[in-house]
């Protein structure tokens, strides 16, 4: 059996792309920053070290290190702590892929479609998502081709409870967490590396 972290993967999208990835057969390890989220390994990613604590237990759960890990958890445009954004957005996912590239696998980063060159230095949170697109799609040599690095780009996603009653509509549609979830898993099982796939849904879908 396959097995694969998920960060932030007790609340909202890292719960649906974690759902997801059980129902389809992988071991899912699903990380918070909270003692009380119910996850299976508890890791403030802002923190220095955060990551590799976090990588340590996920192998001390699995016995091994995982086959893969897809960077979901994230600090948003409201926190102030400019420090912590940076480090749960991007360091942290950049450590977690060092951290694999040992054993080789797979690296799923969530980003964001509304983040570009444009807006990346508007503030902690683009800044740092930009920069995660930009080691998402970088050749990243220092790892020797032991990682396949892809990333997903939502737009703002549909909550499951019905935000979608009270989102304005956009262009190409707000995606649903089931659709995220369903890029994530066809890059975990494609031999695709360095892309990221934008995620939206039609309008009405």
């Amino acid at each position: 059996m396959r097995s694969v972290l998920v960060t932030g993967g007790t609340t909202r999208l890292g719960k649906a792309i974690a759902d997801h990835l059980a129902e389809r057969g992988w071991r899912v390890v699903r990380s918070s920053h909270r003692p009380d989220a119910g996850a299976d390994a508890v890791a403030d990613l802002a923190r220095e070290g955060g990551a590799d604590a976090l990588f340590a237990a996920v192998c001390g759960i699995l016995g091994e290190p995982p086959d893969a890990i897809v960077n979901n958890a994230a600090l948003y445009v409201t926190c102030k702590d400019a420090a912590a954004v940076a480090a749960v957005n991007c360091r942290a996912p950049m450590r977690l892929a060092a951290l694999l590239a040992r054993t080789g696998g797979a690296v799923v980063n969530i980003l964001d479609a509304a983040v570009d060159g444009s807006n990346a230095d508007r503030n902690a949170y683009t800044r740092a998502k930009f920069a995660l697109a930009g080691f998402t799609t970088a050749e990243n040599a220092e790892f020797g081709g032991a990682l396949r690095i892809n990333g997903v780009a939502p737009g703002a996603v549909l909550s499951p409870v019905g935000m979608h009653e009270k989102a304005p509509p956009l262009p190409f549609g707000r995606p649903k967490p089931c659709d995220v979830a369903c890029a994530v898993e066809s890059l975990l099982d494609s031999s695709a590396n360095r892309q990221i796939l934008p995620v939206t849904r039609p309008l009405g879908g």
